[in-house]
This record gives C-alpha cells, structure tokens and sequence, in this order.
C-alpha cells in the first residue's frame, strides 16, 4: 500500500500501482471525466501512471490551463495522425507542440503542399480516428531502439530530434498506427477530443533557422466543447475585421513599402496626426508627474555598446555603421545617453529621484519571418524613460511607474495582467544585484496587492522586470508597458551621487515604458477599438456634410469656424446624395457628422449624427466646439 494525500488535504492508502484515473473514479465518475492529467509529487503525469510511492496527488482537469494544455497538445497528435494517415509516408511530422488557444504542427513534405482546401479532409479525418477512441499509451524505450523505430518509418526529423537529446531513454506515444517522440502527458483516449478546427497554413524553418529546410506549418484550435470552439471562431473572425493592417489601410493611417524597407512603417497624415496626439499625450502626462524631456543620437560609438553589454549580449538584434573609420551602434534602446545625461556633472543625494523621459526612435534588427504589421517592426518610438534614484528611494519609484500604467490604461479602458520575468541564462551583474532588483519588484507589487505570475527567465539581460500584458476587447493579451529594475549598468558606467554622508554612492536604475512601442500600441489600440477611436485621438473628430449645393457657402463658414477653434474637421460638399456621402463618413469611422441642409441654414445651426447613427439636437457650431471640448476634456 501506499498513501496518497489529495488536494483538501485528507489521506488515504490505496494499492501500491493505482493509477491518478481509479483515484478519481473512487471519488466521483464526474470528476473522473473532468480530468485529464494529473501531478505526482508536482510532476506532470498521464492518468495511466502507476502511483508507486507515497505521494501528493492532484488532479489536472479541464478547466485548468495546464488541461487545456494536455487537451491541446493530444489533439495536435490526432491531427499528425490524420495528415499521415491522408498523405502517406512521404510526410514527416517534427513538432506539435500546443499554444495559446490552440496548437500547431509542422510538416514536411517533398509532394505536397497544405492549403486550406485540404483542411475539411483532415478535420473529417480527425473526426474519425476521435471516434474510433483510440487508447494513447505511453512507453519508454532506450535511445538507439527510438531511432532505430523512426529511420524504419522515415522519419528523419525525429531521428535528428533524439540523436541531440541528452537522455539514454525517452518517451513515446501511439494511438492506433500512428507513434510519435513525446514527453507527454496525454489523454487516455482520442474519444475525448470533442472540438478541433484547422485555422491556417504557414512556413516554417526547421528548428526556427533560416539555413534549415522550410517546413509547412499547419495551425489549428481545440476546445472542450462545440459552444467554446464556436464562440472561440467567432472572435477569430472578429479578430480578422479588426486587423490593424486591413483597418490601416482602409481609415488611410499608414503603410509599409519594400522599396523602403521590410519593417518600416511610412506614416499617412491620419496616421500620423494619431500618432502625434498620443505623443503631446504623453509629454503632458510625463511633465505633470516630474519627468524631464530628454534627447538622444540616434547612432553612439561601438565602445559604449561594449561597456553596457549589448554588444556581448544584444548585438544579433543591433544595425552597426562605421563613421571616419569609427563603429557606431544604431540604438535599440535610449538608456545609454540617459546615463551620459547624468554623468554630465556630479549628483547629489539631494537631486534624486531623476526622472529622464524621451520619446526616442530606436531600431532593431527584427527576422523577416516575425515582422507582422505595426505590432512587430524594426524601426519603432518607445515613450522611454529612465529613472536614478538612491536604494532608499526605489519603492516608491516603482510603485509611482504602477500608478502611471494604472492610470493611462484606464483612459484608453485596457485591463491588465502582470509578470515579473526573472533571470535569462545569459545575463550580466552578479547574484546579489539580480536578488535586491528582482526583491524591489516583488515587494512594490505585494504592497499593491496586485496579483502576479512568475515568468522564470525571461528578463532584460542587465535586469528582471515586470511586464504589463493588455487585456483588449476581444480578449487578446498584448505586451506593452514594463518596469526593468537595474544595479548593474549603473555600476558599468560609474555612476555615482554624493549621498548626506559625504561619500560617494551607487545610484539604481529604472528602465520603464508606459505605451511601449508607440506603433505597437497604436496597432493594439486600432484593434481595440475596431477603428473607432475615442474622439480625443480620432485623427478626424467631425465631417461636414450639406445637402444640396445652395447649402455649400454656409457649410464651408461651418468648416472654417471649427477648424479655427481647433477642432479636427473635414468636409464633404459634393453634389452626391447625403445618404452616400454619410455611408462613407461611417466607413472612415469619423464620429460625428454635421448634417446642414435648408433648415439648419436658415437658422444658422448643425445637426450632428454620430457615427452610431444617433442624432444630436440642432446647435451652433460654437456650441458643438465646446461639446467637442467637453467630451475630450473627459478623457485627458
């Protein structure tokens, strides 16, 4: 026998080699079907496990992300299995590993290509060997005898997979004919996959290395139930008419051109009058709270590159040019004249906090294959700032940043989540510095009282942070605003301050964004809102639209009395019918549209429509200046 003690707590002693799948049948048949996978002494394993020693166990089931994940990653099997079943032998499956709503896995293929047109044959495929329930059972063999088994079945890719892996044995899975290297765990039955729909078809390389061979990528979603993955497919498709590249397109905002460049975004007047609101935006937010504006080159030496790191650590992601035989770094980032600024003259104690904000371009040496839009490019502004304070001061430092994310998301009405990601493996400053940084976040954020998940790993490499992941209106999770805390490139630049003892002193250093990426953000924010921007950032507030032609004289007095007062309007005086030319003005998601036909002449007033297709009552137009004024006023 052995003892088990279960989640609430209680124990029992059940017979040595019960499987996770009998405990929770003794409990409840509902439970037993709800369950997925479950954790031996924290260990992720298959319901099938033999349970052989004394153990905690928990039960992993479907409304967890960890059995979405089982679901997920089970169901990427069953859709290798359908392709190899549909498309032979010639087809070699690599990796499938499950995702964020989702799964995918990649072929290759030497005789065929994937289009979406085979995705219903390999849905209907699926469906089949679902309902075939299928047992999926695991085994461990020695490393030569997996090999061996995958060269017999041509799978070379896997073969490669092993003869890399450090173990002397390693895991299998098989469901009827089809076997495939996993470490698991899975579900106990292909009946248990309910809901599945195959979503794209893409490239990619092996191993994500542009040298290796292409392979095709076919993605797809699972869900535990037709509503889920019906409700899911409809935000997808709502996802699609919000695309900020189709809707920047179509609202005129922006564009990307080969002949500049992949990754470069050429700013439209729209876009770029958008761009520049959320700008001022930013400079009057940031001089309230006690910045200072500073400014940058776009280009610093090579050397300073080299004593902050980046080149050591960063420069894969840098663009390098050479002046009167001198290397410069084109900056990826804005902290290293930040620290110049400051070494400008000594510090005091007494100066600190400094807060230096820039909105600076800076550049990055993005792989093609990841461009997507504005939300990922090479040339990019970030509203970037970077605080120097005493030990004693950054507490209140950090939790000021949280303050200020807090209050900025909610005037665009973002939700959010936080992270702090810890440590990469390649990373600079020593433990004791890594330990205070990683300690200051922590403790502002428990005195907060937000709640927070551990990222392990995947901090700066002079730094942890916390990271600020948007919650948008479909549900979508972007990362934009972060809080690096920073010991270590104080210390590689020597700067100090002559602290109330005389002596001199360390300063920390906070690296922070609040929007991130000003293009990155104006993407999320464009599909946000589906291009119905707030009226204080609409590029265009309000249209004027007359009706017949004996009204243009007075509609364009209109459109000058609010253009002069700051309002941004356009006008539409075309002999066309007001119906068109208000379809239109709804297309360009202009919010307000000023409709002036007889009545509204003689009586010298606009009758304004919002784009919802609510109408306002009749008012001058000094009147709707002010409600302009007002409704902005609401927001900033």
């Amino acid at each position: 026998m052995v003892r088990i003690e279960l989640p609430d707590g209680s124990k029992r002693e059940i017979p040595r080699g019960t499987t996770p799948l009998e405990v929770a049948r003794s409990i409840g048949e509902r439970l037993a079907r709800q369950a997925v996978a479950a954790r031996l002494n924290g260990t992720l394993v298959d319901l099938a496990t033999p349970v052989g020693e004394d153990a905690r166990l928990d039960l992993v089931t479907l409304d967890s992300p960890e059995g979405l994940e089982v679901y997920r990653h089970s169901c990427a099997h069953l859709m290798a299995h359908a392709v190899k079943a549909l498309f032979g032998s010639g087809v070699q499956v690599t990796i499938g590993p499950a995702i964020e709503n989702g799964f995918y896995y990649d072929f290759y293929s030497p005789d065929h290509t994937f289009t979406p047109e085979d995705f219903a044959r390999i849905e209907t495929k699926m469906a089949e060997l679902a309902g075939a329930d299928l047992p999926i059972s695991r085994e461990v063999v020695s490393r030569e005898q997996a090999m061996a088994l995958f060269a017999d079945l041509g799978e070379e890719y896997k073969v490669e997979l092993i003869r890399d892996l450090p173990n002397e044995t390693v895991s299998l899975y098989r469901q009827g004919d089809f076997v495939d290297l996993c470490r698991g765990p899975h579900l106990p039955s292909t009946s248990l996959l309910k809901a599945f729909k195959l979503t794209s078809v893409a490239g990619a390389y092996w191993r994500g290395d542009e040298h290796n061979a292409m392979l095709q990528r076919l993605y797809a979603t699972a869900w535990p139930t037709q509503k889920e993955l019906k409700s899911y497919l409809e935000k997808l498709e709502e996802a699609k008419r919000r695309d900020h590249r189709k809707l920047g397109r179509e609202l005129d905002l922006f564009s990307f051109n080969e002949e500049a460049g992949a990754g470069l975004v050429i700013w439209h007047p729209k876009g770029a009058l958008l761009r520049t609101l959320l700008e001022d935006f930013e400079r009057r937010e940031h001089l309230r709270r006690g910045y200072d504006i500073v400014m940058g080159p776009q280009i610093l030496r090579t050397e300073l590159w080299k004593t902050s790191g980046h080149y050591e650590n960063y420069r894969e992601n840098m663009y390098f040019t050479e002046v009167d035989e001198q290397s410069y770094g084109i900056k990826p980032m804005n902290c290293l004249a930040h620290m110049l600024i400051y070494k400008s003259r000594m510090r005091s104690y007494r100066d600190l906090p400094l807060r230096y904000f820039e909105l600076g371009t800076v550049h990055r040496h993005e792989k093609s294959g990841v461009l997507h839009g504005l939300l990922r490019v090479r040339g990019f502004t970030q509203d970037d700032a970077h605080i120097l304070c005493t030990p004693e001061q950054l507490d209140a430092e950090i939790k000021g940043v949280l303050k200020f994310v807090q209050d900025v998301m909610g005037i665009f009405g973002f939700e959010y989540e936080l992270e702090i990601s810890t440590r990469p493996e390649k990373s600079i400053g020593s433990d004791l510095d890594w330990n205070r940084a990683t300690e200051a976040l922590m403790s502002a954020l428990k005195d907060t009282g937000l709640p927070f998940e551990i990222n392990e790993g995947d901090g700066a490499f002079y730094g942890p942070k916390i990271d600020i992941k948007l919650k948008d209106a479909l549900d979508r999770r972007w990362q934009c605003a972060t809080i690096q805390c920073d010991f270590t490139l104080p210390d590689r630049f020597d700067l100090t301050y002559v602290g109330s003892d005389g002596e001199k002193h360390r300063p920390v250093m906070v690296h922070r964004v609040i929007l991130g990426a000003i293009e990155r953000f104006i993407g999320v924010l464009i599909e946000h809102y589906a291009g119905n921007f707030p009226l204080w950032i609409s590029p265009v507030q309000a249209i004027v639209l007359n009706v017949t032609d004996s009204q243009a004289e007075f509609a364009e007095q209109v459109f000058q009395t609010l253009r002069a007062e700051g309002v941004r309007v356009q006008k539409d005086l075309r002999n066309e019918k007001l119906g068109f030319k208000i379809r239109e003005a709804q297309l360009e998601k202009i919010p307000y549209m000023l409709v002036i036909g007889e009545r509204e002449k003689e009586s010298g007033t606009v009758s304004p429509r919002h784009r919802s297709g609510n109408n306002l009552d009749s008012m001058s137009a000094a009147d709707f200046v002010r409600f302009v004024q007002d409704e902005c006023r609401q927001f900033h």
